[in-house]
C-alpha cells in the first residue's frame, strides 16, 4: 500500500451504481491516475468492473456462498468482511474512493478503517451530513456528503462525485513531504495536562516524533491504531482519563477496548493518571440525574467535568491494573501523589487526596509488578515539572 502513487480503487456496487462509478474511474483515469474497479454488489450479478463481486466474495473465509445469502442484511455484513480482507491483501494501492448510501456505506467502511492511516481514503455518502463516527472510527477517512442520493448522474451529483474524483486524484498525484526520520512516540493529553505533556514533548523532541493525541475517546483509539498499523514505536501515555467515562458513562470514553493494542504489540510504554479525577459530560443539562449531588466543575458552556469518587476510582483501578497485567512489553506506570491535574491540586476545586489514594492503593493491590512492569510513586502534581522529568526518566528505561 503505497498512500501516494499507486492505483486508485473505485468500489460500490455497480449492479445498482454503475454509472456513477464509472464516471467517478473516467475522471480518476482523466487526471492520468491508475484505476481499479471493484464491485461489492451482494446479488452476485453486478455491472462490469475489473474486480468482480465473486472474486471480492471468495475471501471471505465461508467463501462466495457465505456472502451470497439472498438476504440483503446478511449479505451485506458479509461482503463487507470479504472486502476487508481482500483490500488487505492487495499491495498496489495508492487510495480508496467508495459510493454508497446507508447500506454502501456500512459496506465499505469497515474495510476504508482497517486500512493505515495516511493511505488517501473517501466515502461519497448520503449519510454523511449526519453524525460519521460510526463509520470513521479511529481512522482517516474523508467523508463526503453527497447532498443527492446516489442514484443517477444529474447536475448536483456529477459536481459532487467530479469533486471527489478529483480530490483522490490529486492526493496520488502530490506526495506529501517527507518529515524528519526520527521514530514516533505518542503522548496523550488533555487540557489540564497540557503543562507536562508539552514539557515532555519538548525533552524528546531533538531525538523523537512527538504525536499529541487528545484524549476524548477519538483520540486513544486513534492513537492506538497507530501502534496496531506499527507507525508508532513508544507510547507516552500521560492522560488515561478516557477510562473515567467508559467507567461513569461519559462522553469520552474510548471503550473497554483501551490499552489493548498497547498488550498486542508489547511497544514501550509509559503511562500515568492524566486527569483520572474527572468524567466529562456535555453542557450541564445533559447530566444524568443520578449524579445531581456530586461535584461538577464546567470546563465551558459545551463541557461539565464531574469529579470521580473513590468508588469510580477503584474500579479505574481494577480497569488499568487488568490491562497493564496484560502487556508482554516494558511498563512503567507513574502514580503523582501531588494531584492528577491541574484541576487536582491544592486550592483547586477537584483536589481529593482521598480519592486519588483509592486509586493507587488499587493499582499497587492489583497490578502484578515485574522487572519489567513497575509502579512509581512520586510527590509531585502531575504537571509538576520534576513529574515530567520523572517520565522522561522512565521513558529511557523502556526504550533503552
Amino acid at each position: 500500500m503505497t498512500g501516494t502513487g499507486g492505483v486508485a480503487y473505485v468500489v460500490g456496487t455497480f449492479d445498482t451504481k454503475g454509472a456513477e462509478l464509472d464516471y467517478v474511474a473516467d475522471l480518476i483515469r482523466a487526471a492520468g491516475v491508475p484505476v481499479r474497479t471493484v464491485d461489492l454488489s451482494t446479488l452476485g450479478a453486478g455491472g462490469p468492473a475489473d474486480v468482480a463481486a465473486g472474486e471480492v466474495a471468495a475471501a471471505h473465509p465461508g467463501g462466495v456462498d457465505a456472502v451470497f445469502t439472498g438476504d440483503r442484511g446478511t449479505a451485506v455484513a458479509a461482503m463487507a468482511a470479504a472486502f476487508e480482507t481482500f483490500l488487505a491483501s492487495r499491495d498496489d494501492i495508492g487510495g480508496v474512493l467508495g459510493l454508497g448510501g446507508s447500506g454502501g456505506t456500512a459496506l465499505i467502511s469497515p474495510a476504508l478503517r482497517a486500512l493505515p492511516v495516511g493511505v488517501p481514503k473517501l466515502m461519497v455518502s448520503t449519510v454523511a451530513g449526519g453524525d460519521v463516527s460510526g463509520y470513521v472510527g479511529a481512522s482517516d477517512i474523508a467523508m463526503l456528503h453527497s447532498v443527492t442520493d446516489v442514484a443517477g448522474l444529474n447536475r448536483i451529483s456529477r459536481r459532487v462525485l467530479g469533486n471527489a474524483a478529483h480530490a483522490l486524484a490529486g492526493m496520488l498525484t502530490h506526495p506529501v513531504p517527507s518529515a524528519a526520520d526520527k521514530p514516533a512516540v505518542a503522548l496523550t493529553m488533555f487540557g489540564v495536562t497540557t503543562p507536562c505533556v508539552t514539557a515532555v514533548a519538548e525533552q524528546l523532541a531533538d531525538r523523537y516524533d512527538p504525536l499529541v493525541f487528545h484524549a476524548v475517546g477519538t483520540g486513544g483509539r486513534a492513537m492506538e491504531k497507530l501502534v496496531d498499523d506499527g507507525q508508532i514505536g513508544a507510547v507516552l501515555d500521560i492522560t488515561t482519563t478516557e477510562i473515567c467515562d467508559l467507567v461513569a458513562g461519559g462522553v469520552f470514553s474510548a471503550g473497554p477496548e483501551r490499552l489493548d493494542a498497547i498488550a498486542r504489540t508489547g511497544v514501550p510504554y509509559v503511562g500515568s493518571c492524566g486527569a483520572l479525577d474527572m468524567v466529562n459530560f456535555g453542557a450541564p443539562d445533559t447530566v444524568p440525574a443520578r449524579y445531581a449531588d456530586r461535584l461538577f466543575y464546567q470546563h465551558n458552556s459545551q463541557v461539565t467535568l464531574m469529579r470521580t469518587n473513590r468508588e469510580e476510582c477503584q474500579r479505574i483501578g481494577e480497569f488499568l491494573a487488568g490491562k497493564l497485567n496484560a502487556c508482554a512489553g516494558p511498563v512503567r506506570f507513574l502514580l503523582p501523589e501531588g494531584g492528577v491535574s491541574l484541576l487536582d491540586a491544592p486550592g483547586q476545586p477537584f483536589h481529593d487526596p482521598s480519592a486519588d489514594q483509592a486509586l493507587f492503593a488499587t493499582l499497587e493491590r492489583l497490578v502484578t509488578q515485574t522487572a519489567d512492569r513497575r509502579l512509581i510513586r512520586l510527590p509531585h502534581n502531575i504537571n509538576d515539572p520534576r513529574f515530567a522529568d520523572a517520565l522522561v526518566a522512565a521513558f529511557e528505561e523502556v526504550t533503552r
